[in-house]
């Protein structure tokens, strides 16, 4: 066997045992994660009783299915786990990667897997102290007393639809909020620049809010609730796709006065 080969074999080995170590990261963190899930569901299902504690009606949400609750709190368990164990699963990213990195490119990497969770938990924030009470509130103002119709519409939520709402939007805007990262990399990597990104802006637009549409609830709070920061975001991107070039342009001339 070829020294190619065999170097081939021990990195998927590596590989292997790396995955391994996140699966049963994220098992046992799981299983913890289920001991506390009433703990859990209390945090996620919050928004919703802030929004509805003061409106005088006796709010609550149902089940219709016998497994259903059951299944919910294993959902809320595994997002849990998920969204904890993240930081460990970069970790293991970075120590796979890393012995194959020069000094320099572990420097240029080493804040974007940093700013990778900070962010996906930026994302998160803002569906849970903004976007969900905003969105609670204008779902709720479709409520009828009956006056003009035959029967009262009131919203019974059910703990399954709830909930997965909920975790849907956290995910959704934590992975949206990664486009700064994944900009900048292409940026490092010579794929795009400043100029590209701004002569390309207001197509941006329509792709940003056509992904908004698609990744919310057809609901405008939750739609531009997403959008406008997408549309911040990129304006920064821009920003540090602009300080990346310089700093590739000023290593550059180092390098050219090196050789001369």
């Amino acid at each position: 066997m070829s020294e190619k080969e065999t170097g081939f074999i021990s990195h998927l080995t590596e590989l292997r045992q790396r995955l391994i170590h996140s699966i049963i990261f994220l098992a046992i963190l799981f299983i913890l994660c289920y001991f506390f899930s009433d703990h859990i569901y209390g945090f996620l299902v919050e928004p919703y009783a802030n929004a509805v504690k003061d409106d005088g009606s006796e709010r609550r949400l149902i089940f219709t299915a016998l497994q259903e609750t059951f299944l919910t709190y294993l959902k809320v368990s595994f997002f849990a786990a998920f969204f904890a164990t993240s930081p460990f699963i970069l970790i293991q990213v970075w120590k796979f990667i890393a012995p194959g990195l020069y000094k320099h490119e572990k420097k240029a990497i080493m804040p974007y897997l940093v700013l990778t969770p900070i962010l996906f938990l930026l994302g998160g924030m803002l569906v849970y102290y903004l976007i969900m009470p905003l969105a609670i509130k204008f779902f709720l103002s479709f409520e009828s007393a009956g006056l003009n119709t035959n029967l009262p519409i009131q919203l019974e939520a059910k703990v399954n639809e709830y909930l997965s709402l909920v975790m849907k939007l956290i995910f959704a805007f934590g992975l949206s909020f990664q486009l700064p990262i994944v900009l900048s990399l292409l940026a490092r990597i010579g794929f795009i620049d400043a100029k590209f990104l701004k002569e390309r802006r207001k197509y941006v637009v329509v792709i940003i809010f056509a992904a908004a549409a698609l990744l919310t609830p057809p609901d405008p709070i939750t739609q531009i609730g997403l959008a406008l920061p997408l549309l911040l975001l990129y304006e920064l991107s821009i920003l540090s796709v602009g300080i990346i070039e310089t700093k590739n342009l000023d290593r550059e001339r180092e390098r050219e006065k090196e050789n001369a």
